[in-house]
């Protein structure tokens, strides 16, 4: 899965002012007219430009909805001479709701092609699930999100709705109970631990593979150790093929470990079954699992949004 959040879930108000603030200087230095597509990338709270280009996205359709302003329009007006003060646009467009963007990726169609995400364009298309703010829960539940462990911010059930929401357009239906495999980087293991603990707490069963398991049930949380596929038989593809496995949350590093795990990725994607490579995912799927179990999913036109 691969998923944009509109307000952003998992940058801080800082990163985002400043964030902003570069933008306006880079469009300004640039002279640009219109529309500019500018790629940032954030590392340990330091911001860093990747590219910028005068030129739209395909993010602006999805931005163009979530905030009710037809960008590519004025952005038109703009380049045929008109100023933002005449089409009235001259402020950030405040919005009450949240909206989630989730690409399609057609690798059901492609048999032997590796699911796992790079810097190639791979998706050929997207979807949005939008839901309503009603107003923070966090008091009320654990951290799930941005600071995960450091526990600062919650994610509340409104953005889990709106990312339930866009799996489903995604034709991927996360599951609100049975068994979640976990196998992760020793670098996510810390973060495995917390997940693992927020999935029994939603009432899943949790397997995973010797060294997750070994640092999971350390921690007090019951699992299940299963067999990586050159381990032996029954092992956690012979666990998918046969329906014990409703979710797979898989990071990997290294050129040997991407290669042994592909038919973990390649069999969920066969049985359509929820995975994710990041543990940002992963947070974001507990977040929409947790709403659907709490919540009913409601739809409301997009107009309505906008009233």
């Amino acid at each position: 899965m691969l998923f944009r959040s509109l307000p952003p879930y998992s940058i801080s108000k800082e990163i985002r002012d400043e964030i902003k603030r570069e933008t306006r200087l880079l469009a300004l230095e640039l002279n640009v007219k219109g529309l500019i597509n500018i790629q940032y990338a954030i590392r340990e709270g330091e911001i860093f430009v990747l590219e910028v280009n005068p030129r739209a996205s395909r993010t602006i359709p999805f931005v163009s909805k979530a905030i009710g302003v037809p960008l590519a329009k004025i952005a038109a007006k703009i380049m045929a001479g008109k100023t933002l003060k005449e089409l009235n646009f001259i402020s950030e467009k405040e919005i009450k709701h949240i909206a989630v963007k989730e690409s399609i990726f057609p690798f059901i169609k492609f048999p032997g092609v590796d699911t796992i995400l790079g810097p190639e364009m791979k998706s050929t298309g997207e979807v949005m699930g939008i839901d309503r703010e009603f107003g923070s829960t966090c008091a009320k539940r654990r951290p799930i999100g941005r600071d995960f462990l450091k526990g600062r911010r919650c994610i509340d059930r409104e953005f889990g709705r709106a990312f339930a929401k866009a799996q489903m357009g995604a034709n991927e239906r996360l599951p609100i109970k049975g068994t979640a495999f976990i196998s992760v980087k020793d670098r996510d293991k810390s973060v495995a631990i917390r997940i693992a603990e927020e999935l029994h707490r939603l009432g899943f069963k949790i397997i995973a593979t010797r060294g997750t398991a070994d640092a999971i049930s350390r921690s007090g949380i019951s699992v299940e150790m299963v067999l990586k596929v050159k381990e032996g038989r029954p092992h956690i593809v012979d666990r998918i093929k046969n329906g014990d496995v409703n979710l797979v949350i898989n990071t990997t590093f290294g050129k040997e470990a991407i290669t042994d795990s592909y038919s973990i990725r390649r069999t969920s994607v066969i049985h359509n079954i929820p995975y994710c490579t990041t543990m940002q995912g992963a947070f974001a799927i507990i977040n929409g699992i947790r709403a659907m179990q709490g919540d009913e999913i409601s739809v409301t036109p997009l107009q309505d949004y906008f009233k």
